[in-house]
């Protein structure tokens, strides 16, 4: 879920057997050691080497973080298959995963909190949340606080961690394709889309394009799930969303008869953990522990199990969006 803007691909792979090295090099160390001290200044070797192994990036958090042992999130969660609730009311997906897995490389626990997905990049800069990790595209707009539509300041920006790449596609109902393969195609049709995402800013420019006689109508809402089901009962022609989740759309809803991607995937660019401008110690943490999960195979694991390897970085980078 993003901002619109110019996007490329993440950087290829460089220090990643680097970060493993040093990882397992300070576990080595502390294990064989036996005068090791905590920051205390006590002894607590057993317990130092202990924590080490168990969670060998902890000391990269913030003080605070570390006597809260959680990092709270904030994040959409109705955006299957990257966060949503599953049967049972718990909060699943690629997100909840990827965090789960860089939570043991920090020893911490990563709380989702639910939000709206335009009112994240507030309620981070309110406090209320540490980061925001919700489908959200890395952009320049938003490293700097600039409102995209209006293109005036709005906020002090933030930073990502990009940790992800995705592109941006078109689907329709089953069987009614209704000739769509295009953006272009849009005009003189309705679209639904969720409010705030690049889908809603392709949308308003794909608008602009279009000849008088052949508007495009735009209809968005707060989450995803209700865009597809204003598109499932015939209130719109089309929606788009995120590539992962309207190929999962497509593949669960209606047993896999309500909707079919059309046309191409477009606007790759990479998802980012939003952090807040004066928190790179919690951003270079989590940009250490994302690297740490690629190195030892648990991203690719995780991406694997969503059927969404397709989107896989080699490397975090801090602000890659354009």
């Amino acid at each position: 879920m993003t901002a619109s803007s110019t996007r490329r691909p993440t950087a290829a792979r460089s220090r990643l057997a680097a970060v493993g090295s040093i990882a397992v090099a300070g576990a080595l160390l502390l294990t064989g050691c036996g005068d090791q001290t905590d920051k205390t200044g006590g002894s607590g070797s057993t317990d130092s080497a202990t924590r080490a192994v168990e969670a060998p990036l902890a000391d990269r958090l913030p003080q605070e973080i570390r006597d809260k042992g959680a990092i709270k999130v904030g994040s959409d969660i109705a955006y299957a298959p990257v966060e949503f609730k599953d049967a049972s009311g718990n909060t699943v997906g690629i997100d909840p995963d990827i965090a789960a897995a860089m939570g043991k490389q920090l020893g911490v626990e990563f709380q989702f909190e639910n939000g709206t997905f335009d009112s994240l990049i507030t309620g981070l800069r309110s406090g209320r949340y540490d980061i925001a990790m919700s489908a959200m595209t890395d952009t320049k707009d938003r490293q700097e606080g600039i409102d995209s539509d209006t293109g005036k300041k709005v906020g002090e920006g933030v930073d990502f961690v990009d940790y992800f790449t995705a592109g941006v596609s078109i689907y329709t109902k089953k069987g009614d394709d209704q000739g769509i393969k295009t953006w272009s195609d849009l005009c003189g049709k309705k679209v639904v889309v969720q409010r705030g995402t690049v889908s809603e800013d392709l949308a308003k420019a794909e608008a602009k394009k279009c000849p008088k006689n052949k508007k495009l109508s735009i209809e968005a809402f707060d989450n995803d799930q209700q865009a597809q089901t204003r598109l499932r009962g015939g209130g719109a022609d089309a929606g788009s969303s995120d590539f992962p989740v309207a190929a999962y759309a497509v593949k669960t809803s209606g047993g896999g008869k309500d909707f079919q991607l059309v046309g191409e995937q477009v606007e790759a660019a990479p998802y980012g953990i939003a952090v807040a401008k004066n928190d790179a110690q919690l951003r270079d943490a989590l940009k250490a522990a994302l690297d740490a999960i690629i190195a030892n195979g648990e991203y690719g694991k995780i991406l694997d199990k969503w059927g969404v390897a397709e989107g896989a970085v080699e490397e975090a980078v801090i602000n890659g969006g354009k």
